[in-house]
């Protein structure tokens, strides 16, 4: 999702005050639920099933197209390393342990208003999520390191990079696992993010669509909370148009 796509709706402030109480109860409700799948199926992520000896494992043994992967996995690196973070190219092996544990973060995204363009609005999405392997350097960490806010650490911004990107590899490789995803009734991309150097990511959404108010709403709610973020919202209509991918695959002809 970004500014560009999301559809807008006037509202007024009762109508905000409600919606935006009902978004907060539905949007913890999608994260759990999505936490509670991802830990269901977490064995099923294991990193080095993908990359076998290039990973330090107690199980230290080769697996069937370890080789390609890491080369995928050294050439994604290479391409934002150095361009984002100003870190070596080179990947020292194995690299370390990484859980199978995969953590979520809302997406959220900068929203240029009229009237305020000088300072971003924080967009946070209550149904798209970015995931990778659990590491010291989380998502919301690394994008701030990125933009200067955070003293950069070069070995923390190293294993948040490869967490992300081993994921990516990992579902083009075991396509079955983004089917069973799908089939949970998420939508899986990858989505390269230009403040991260282009760094590739997995996303999820959830089948639930959001909208924005227009502009001068957000900004006079901003101004009056005192806090440049605002929470995309979620309707009762789009509650009620969630799609059931199984009745429409046994649907068609």
């Amino acid at each position: 999702m970004t500014a560009e796509n999301i559809s807008r709706k006037h509202l007024n402030n009762e109508e905000f005050l409600r919606l935006r109480q009902a978004t907060e109860k539905v949007a913890q409700l999608l994260s759990k639920r999505l936490k509670n799948h991802l830990d269901v199926i977490k064995s099923l992520f294991t990193p080095r099933l993908l990359l076998g000896t290039f990973i330090k494992s107690a199980y230290m043994e080769e697996v069937q197209g370890m080789d390609k992967a890491f080369g995928e996995l050294e050439e994604g690196y290479g391409r934002v390393c150095e361009k984002a973070f100003g870190l070596p190219k080179k990947l020292q092996i194995p690299l370390s342990p990484i859980t199978n544990q995969i953590e979520i973060t809302p997406y959220q995204y900068s929203l240029y208003l009229e009237g305020s363009k000088d300072r971003p609005i924080r967009i946070i999405s209550p149904t798209h999520w970015v995931l990778a392997y659990r590491s010291e350097c989380p998502f919301q960490r690394l994008r701030a390191m990125a933009m200067g806010l955070e003293s950069p650490q070069a070995d923390e911004i190293r294993q948040g990079l490869i967490n992300h990107l081993i994921l990516v590899i990992f579902l083009k490789y075991f396509p079955g696992l983004s089917q069973l995803l799908e089939d949970l009734r998420y939508h899986v991309e990858t989505r390269e993010l230009d403040d991260l150097g282009g760094l590739q990511v997995v996303m999820l959404k959830a089948p639930v669509e959001t909208f924005l108010p227009p502009d001068d709403f957000i900004l006079q709610i901003t101004q009056l909370s005192g806090v440049d973020a605002f929470q995309e919202i979620i309707d009762q209509e789009a509650i009620e148009r969630v799609p059931d991918p199984l009745k429409e695959a046994l649907s068609k002809p």
